[in-house]
C-alpha cells in the first residue's frame, strides 16, 4: 500500500523519514522550500538527511494519490484542512498523528476526520514518541488505533519499520484521550519542576493526572486498558519526564516566570481548556486539568494552583 505524509513539520517528516526504509514515500508540505533540493528539513528537523524512497512535493494531489494518507497537522487546524480538501480525501484511508481535543467541539481528532470526511476510513497513530528519535532510526512503539480492524491490520503492516513498533486496538477513543490528555498533566508537571517543587511533586502530579486521564476515559466509555498501554501512561511518562516535549518546556516556562515563544505548537494548551470545559459541564472532578486552565489563562499562578491541590478535601486514593 503506498503511504504519504501531509504535513512536513518535525514528527510527519520524521515519519516519512522512517516509512521510506520500507518503499516510496510522499512528504507533502504547503511550502516545501529547498527541502527536495538540500534533501532535509532543515527549518524543523536538522542534521536528519531524507532517504533516496521520500519525494517531497507541495502538489496536494500527487501526495493524495497515495492509498493511505498520515495527516500531520495541528489538532486545532485538522478540520479547517480536512473540509478544504474533502473531496480529494474522499475515500481515503486517513490516520491522524495529531494528539488534542478540538477547542470548539471537545472532540478528539478520529471523531472530527468522521466528521469532515465522513467516507473515509478513520485512524490515529499516538503513543511516546519524539520525532528526532524516531528520524534516527532509535526504537519506538506507538498505537495505531482503527474502529475497523480489518483495516487496523492492514495499517499495523504498512506502518511498522525497523525502528517502529505498531501495536493496534480499535479502541480509537481511548487512544484520542491518552494522546491528549497527557499534554495537559505535562504542562502541569513542567510547571512544578519549574518552580522547584521538585521530584517528589512531579510523581504526584503524574500518578493524579493519570487518575483524571482515567476518569474521564471511563465517562467517555473508552476501554480502560488502553490508558494503561502506550497511548496512554506510556505516553504520560515520556512527556511529563523530558524537555525534548513542548508541552512540558511550557510548562517550565510557567513556573519559572519566563515568556514562551509562541509560535511553537502546544496542543496541550487549548486541550486544557477544552478538557476542563468539558469537565465542569459533565461534572467530573478533574482538578490537575482545571489547574492547567487555570494557568494558562492567567487566573492563577503556580503557587496558588499547588496550593488549591494541596488543600483539597482528603480522600481514599
Amino acid at each position: 500500500m503506498s503511504i504519504a505524509v501531509l504535513g512536513a513539520g518535525a514528527f510527519g517528516t520524521a515519519l516519512a523519514i522512517s516509512l521510506a526504509q520500507n518503499g516510496p514515500v510522499v512528504l507533502w508540505a504547503r511550502d516545501p522550500g529547498t527541502m527536495e533540493t538540500e534533501r532535509e528539513n532543515r527549518m524543523r528537523l536538522p542534521g536528519r538527511p531524507f532517504p533516496k524512497a521520500l519525494r517531497v512535493s507541495g502538489e496536494l494531489n500527487v501526495a493524495c494519490a497515495a492509498d493511505i494518507l498520515l495527516i500531520a497537522v495541528p489538532m486545532q487546524q485538522l478540520r479547517a484542512f480536512l473540509s478544504e480538501h474533502s473531496q480529494i480525501l474522499s475515500q481515503k484511508t486517513l490516520v491522524a498523528c495529531c494528539k488534542g481535543i478540538e477547542l470548539c467541539t471537545g472532540l478528539g481528532p478520529v471523531t472530527v476526520i468522521s466528521q469532515a470526511v465522513p467516507d473515509a476510513i478513520p485512524a490515529i497513530l499516538t503513543g511516546p514518541s519524539f520525532a528526532a528519535d524516531i528520524a534516527r532510526g532509535l526504537p519506538t512503539a506507538l498505537t495505531l488505533a482503527c474502529a475497523d480492524d480489518t483495516a487496523g491490520q492492514a495499517l499495523q503492516q504498512a506502518l511498522t519499520t525497523s525502528n517502529l513498533r505498531i501495536y493496534r486496538t480499535t479502541d480509537t477513543i481511548g487512544a484520542e484521550l491518552g494522546g491528549a490528555l497527557k499534554n495537559v498533566i505535562a504542562i502541569a508537571c513542567g510547571a512544578a519542576i519549574g518552580a522547584g517543587l521538585g521530584e517528589s511533586a512531579r510523581a504526584a502530579l503524574m500518578t493524579r493526572g493519570y487518575a483524571e486521564m482515567q476518569r474521564l476515559a471511563a465517562h467517555l466509555k473508552a476501554d480502560p486498558r488502553t490508558l494503561s498501554g502506550l497511548s496512554g501512561f506510556g505516553d504520560l511518562t515520556l512527556t511529563c519526564t523530558s524537555t525534548q516535549s513542548r508541552n512540558y518546556r511550557l510548562g517550565l516556562a510557567l513556573g519559572e516566570g519566563q515568556s514562551f515563544d509562541p509560535s511553537v505548537t502546544v496542543e496541550g494548551a487549548a486541550t486544557a481548556q477544552a478538557v476542563d470545559e468539558l469537565a465542569q459541564k459533565e461534572g467530573l472532578d478533574m482538578p490537575i486539568t482545571a489547574a492547567v486552565a487555570g494557568l494558562l489563562a492567567n487566573r492563577l499562578d503556580v503557587a496558588t494552583a499547588m496550593q488549591s491541590l494541596l488543600t483539597r478535601p482528603l480522600k481514599e486514593e
